[in-house]
């Protein structure tokens, strides 16, 4: 009897996986299926699960079947689920000074933000522990332009669209409020419904060149503006209460593999954005208001405006700002100097 015993702890040591705990990690995203950034996602889900030899299992709710990105943090609050991709809209409510990554004409080009992101991961990685969540990577959604039924040939001229604003969104309210834009708040997953109802509340919207293809905006959209008025910023969490639980070796596994899973996609947003610029053209939208139709001192200032709003909310505190124009300030200087008019494309 004492033989048989010792032979099965030998056993159960030998023999990977055997009887070994596994944990099933929930994933929400409003990401779509069938993407290249999906199809991303779906590899980075099969090999932690084969490293794990099957201890992380994922259940995965794409598309926003889960909700908008404020329904599936409370679920995760909750421990319905446990982590997801968000946009900085997500983010924000997460740990919101990340967002001064994606304040409108902080930065020249994706140089500069990705340098000062890189400076500041340490503090926004201890910013998201304290409120809950593991960063395991920061994906990019990229830039992002207006779209619309009808033409955008000025700032004066877009205060009389009906835009859409990503309803709770306090960036972009302080965006909007500092251009004198008066937008109509809405839950993204009913954007599209009100761009095609025939009497619907908005003609124009806000995203990615391959946002507006993936969620199938451009079926709906005429016109879209050349200047991208920010690099969207997005993040890779699990909620710290799963996460402590996983053993030390799985918790490395889910930061080396989501840290590169997320450089992986912000490469990929890089292309498929400038691809999708083309796309968006064959079929019909006509792309107008580039830099030389802009005002860049009255885009400054609304920048300007808009942290002040931010600031005073506490939203993004004073310091974050600081730190990030100072990092900047650095970058440009072992650069060298480029022209306002080189700003963000």
């Amino acid at each position: 009897m004492v033989l048989r015993v010792l032979a099965l702890a030998l056993l159960l040591a030998v023999v990977p996986g055997v009887h070994a705990k596994t944990y099933v990690l929930k994933f929400a995203t409003l990401m779509p299926t069938g993407t290249s950034w999906s199809n991303l996602l779906d590899d980075w889900i099969k090999e932690v699960e084969e490293k794990s030899e099957g201890r992380i299992k994922f259940r995965m709710y794409p598309g926003g079947v889960m909700g908008d990105e404020p329904d599936v943090l409370r679920k995760i609050r909750k421990g319905q689920l446990h982590g997801g991709m968000f946009t900085g809209y997500g983010i924000g409510r997460i740990y919101s000074p990340a967002r001064v990554l994606e304040v409108p004409f902080m930065f020249r080009d994706t140089d500069e933000s990705d340098f000062v992101r890189e400076q500041m991961m340490p503090e926004l990685e201890a910013g998201f522990r304290e409120n809950g969540f593991e960063l395991l990577g920061w994906p990019e959604v990229g830039f992002i332009h207006f779209f619309s039924t009808r033409p955008i040939t000025s700032m004066d001229g877009i205060k009389k669209l009906r835009i859409w604003l990503w309803q709770g969104d306090p960036l972009g309210e302080a965006f909007f409020k500092a251009a004198d834009i008066d937008p109509i708040p809405l839950s993204i997953i009913d954007v599209y419904t009100q761009l095609s109802a025939k009497h619907g509340s908005i003609d124009t919207v806000y995203t990615s060149s391959f946002g507006a293809i993936a969620l199938q905006w451009y079926t709906q959209l005429k016109y879209g503006s050349r200047i991208p008025f920010t690099n969207a910023i997005g993040g890779l969490v699990v909620s710290q209460r799963f996460f402590d639980k996983l053993p030390e070796d799985l918790q490395q596994l889910l930061r080396t593999t989501g840290r590169r899973l997320s450089d992986d996609i912000r490469l990929r947003a890089r292309e498929e954005n400038e691809k999708s610029l083309a796309i968006l053209e064959k079929n019909g939208i006509e792309f107008m208001f580039d830099w030389s139709d802009a005002d860049m001192d009255e885009m400054l200032a609304i920048r300007d405006q808009a942290a002040k709003h931010l600031e005073r909310s506490g939203y993004i505190p004073a310091k974050v700002f600081t730190r990030a124009q100072q990092l900047v300030e650095d970058f440009r200087a072992q650069q060298g100097g480029k022209d306002q008019a080189q700003a963000i494309r």
